[in-house]
């Protein structure tokens, strides 16, 4: 594994340390792993969003919503909603 050496005010590495406590990590570089990846895993997600809202733009004209399209969203939702309580 590749090591890097970063420079820190004093208030920043006490603020670092003190979150490395909080959240229960063992190490720094153990906490500065995990926002790594947390970041990684929003920029992909924000990708994925990007591309989705894309795709909504270029699927053609916009057309009003009906009281049939809001009762197929509550029960997508309220499915998605039961199928995660089930794992």
């Amino acid at each position: 594994m590749a090591s890097i050496n970063i420079s820190l005010p004093e208030a920043l590495l006490k603020f670092l340390k003190e979150q490395v406590k909080q959240h229960g990590y063992s190490t720094v570089s153990e906490y500065i792993r995990a926002l790594l990846r947390e970041n990684q895993k929003g920029k992909a997600m924000q990708e994925k969003l990007d591309a989705l809202l894309l795709e909504g733009l270029e699927s053609g004209p916009p057309t009003p919503m009906t009281v049939k399209d809001w009762e197929c969203i509550h029960e997508e939702v309220e499915m998605r909603i039961k199928h995660r309580k089930q794992k």
